[in-house]
């Protein structure tokens, strides 16, 4: 299931709150003008349906971990790229942004190689250390594979919004009661009030409030 596709790029950029044509390229690729002529962008993800352009689950973790890589951490699409071959080639991790051990080697030997590559402090690779390993802190794992993500928007630090691919078939949902975020967000923009959508749902205000938030976060 979790490998089964399941989202379209623009589903799945917009439950990560990534660019659409941003993922595009990640898991499609696309050409660049370079000087006189042209340059192919390499995919650095691949989707779990190629010919219908779908992802899967663990796509989206891969997307959520690249995301967390370059818009949070700045850290270029080269050094990705070195990383993810050199996790190939050297730790014989084939899907290295799929990985549980981010979290340990693999992920203290990808910040050494970026580090050294921008020349990077000691202080400032234990810096993104930390404020990585905390994003992968909301990715739940089942014998080393990815099984639950609780989607990062700067809030949520309770991890009450999940993406799991057994509950509502991998869309976003308020955990405590499997509400589809999406639900919650149309009625509201029906007109209801947020103190009537949390009582029909025996939600707290809170976590109505939070689902608005997640769904119209850019």
């Amino acid at each position: 299931m979790a490998d089964s596709p399941a989202y379209t790029v623009a589903e799945a950029a917009r439950h990560l709150k990534i660019a659409p044509a941003t993922l595009r390229s990640w898991v499609i690729g696309r050409t660049y003008p370079r000087g006189r002529g042209s340059a192919y962008f390499e995919p650095l993800i691949e989707p779990a349906d190629a010919q219908r352009r779908l992802l899967s689950f663990h796509n989206l973790i891969e997307a959520y971990v690249l995301r967390s890589l370059r818009q949070e951490h700045g850290v270029s699409i080269r050094a990705v790229r070195m990383a993810i071959e050199y996790a190939q080639t050297e730790l014989g991790i084939s899907r290295l942004l799929l990985s549980p051990e981010l979290l340990t080697t693999a992920g203290e030997l990808f910040i050494q190689r970026y580090g050294e590559l921008i020349s990077l402090s000691r202080s400032g690779q234990l810096a993104l250390r930390k404020v990585f390993e905390a994003h992968l802190q909301r990715i739940d794992w089942r014998q080393n594979m990815p099984v639950r993500l609780y989607p990062y928007f700067g809030i949520d630090q309770e991890k009450l919004i999940a993406i799991d691919p057994t509950i509502q078939f991998g869309r976003p949902v308020l955990l405590r009661k499997g509400i589809l975020t999406s639900v919650i967000a149309d009625r509201i923009d029906a007109g209801e009030l947020p103190e009537s959508v949390a009582a029909d749902y025996d939600l707290a205000i809170e976590e109505v409030e939070l689902a608005i938030i997640y769904e119209r976060a850019a």
